[in-house]
């Protein structure tokens, strides 16, 4: 989409009565053009390859082909931004999750009565969600389908078998963590994109991680239990929605739940405060990065990913004043650069790597951490 011209809409549902809906909700705005309509999954497909449109809204049921299936094609051949509209996007529904998993940027959940009168109190969030997603650089991706053909046993990258002196696994952390039982602590941020990058960033973590992973994703409080288990289900790392007064350990991975800010205790325990938003966000990766960065000190470290907004960016500084270390996800690779672009702008990111990078440069900062323990540098 070039400066100053409209958002081109494709809408693809199976309804003719909510294709009207939402063209009338999407075209009484002045930025938005509704340039074509779908009638199923097959159509949304054929009409996103020669409307070339900014954004498609997408209905998950839908006949011949869902909105699943259309996703999946679209985001792994001609990739546009996609925004679920759908019923099904209820009460943490793994459809959506699933949609997401694929590369769709953000979904709306249709009012249980889908009348006209109940669309109109979406008509905000809706043409909020389509106006962010015009904004986004789209990446070809089929991330779920990819993860769960190839589910790891072991590491997807080369990984040292655990009776090696050098290399990570959880036996040689626990051999090199400071005084007072302390190991890295890695936290990852994310927002919108997050879910697909984190599908695909989460399978190179090995179950013999030395150090505890913390994800802070701005997604609603009902979805993060499921998008837990979806991570899970590709994963070697052990993940789960993280529980209230849990002492977080090494090969570990947790969740912060949707409806709380994530906090740790001097102990080590996972502290949960269902309390307002904080600049905005609830999740608050600054609360998380804040309190990781008062107990890990030098173990710290944070990757600051895809996401719209600032988040994170107040608490990379905390991470790097108590010499932890910071990375953030680089323009190219990230499907939306707010976050990390904000996060680059304080001076405290170390390196900004790409996202098959990632891991990679989180291991070699893990590897001289727990190095510069055993040696008593720490």
């Amino acid at each position: 989409m070039t400066e100053g011209s409209k958002i081109r809409v494709l809408i693809a549902d199976d309804s003719a009565f909510m294709r009207k809906v939402l063209l009338s909700i999407l075209s009484a705005d002045p930025q938005i053009d509704i340039v074509g309509e779908a009638r199923d999954g097959v159509e949304a497909v054929s009409k996103a390859e020669s409307l070339h449109p900014d954004v498609i809204t997408m209905d998950i049921n839908m006949p011949h082909m869902d909105g699943l299936k259309a996703t999946e094609v679209i985001m792994s051949t001609k990739p546009r931004p996609v925004v679920v509209v759908s019923s099904e996007s209820r009460d943490g529904a793994e459809v959506t999750l699933k949609a997401l998993e694929l590369g769709a940027i953000d979904f709306v959940t249709k009012p249980s009565s889908g009348i006209d009168l109940d669309m109109n109190t979406v008509r905000e969030e809706l043409v909020r969600k389509v106006k962010v997603a015009s904004k986004v650089r789209v990446v070809r991706t089929a991330a779920r389908i990819a993860t769960q053909a190839h589910r790891p046993t072991e590491p997807a990258m080369p990984f040292p078998a655990p009776q090696r002196s050098s290399g990570l696994s959880a036996s040689s952390g626990n051999e090199a963590q400071k005084p007072g039982g302390k190991f890295p602590i890695v936290v990852l941020a994310a927002s919108t994109g997050g879910p697909a990058t984190l599908m695909q960033l989460m399978p190179l973590f090995p179950k013999n991680f030395p150090g505890s992973v913390l994800i802070v994703q701005h997604m609603p409080g009902s979805y993060t239990s499921q998008f837990s288990e979806q991570l899970a289900g590709v994963s070697s790392i052990r993940i789960s929605e993280a529980s209230p007064g849990e002492v977080i350990q090494s090969g570990c991975a947790y969740v912060c739940p949707g409806s709380h800010h994530l906090r740790l205790s001097t102990a080590g325990r996972i502290t949960l405060d269902d309390g307002p938003r904080i600049n905005g966000y609830r999740p608050c990766a600054d609360v998380t990065l804040e309190a990781v960065a008062a107990y890990a000190g030098p173990m710290a470290v944070s990757v600051v990913l895809t996401g719209m907004g600032n988040d994170g960016s107040r608490g990379v500084q905390a991470i790097k004043q108590a010499n932890g270390h910071v990375i953030a996800q680089d323009e190219a690779s990230s499907i939306i650069f707010g976050m990390p672009a904000e996060a680059i702008r304080t001076g405290s990111v170390d390196q900004v790597v790409s996202l098959d990078q990632v891991y990679p440069t989180i291991e070699k900062r893990v590897l001289y951490v727990l190095g510069a323990a055993r040696v008593g540098a720490l």
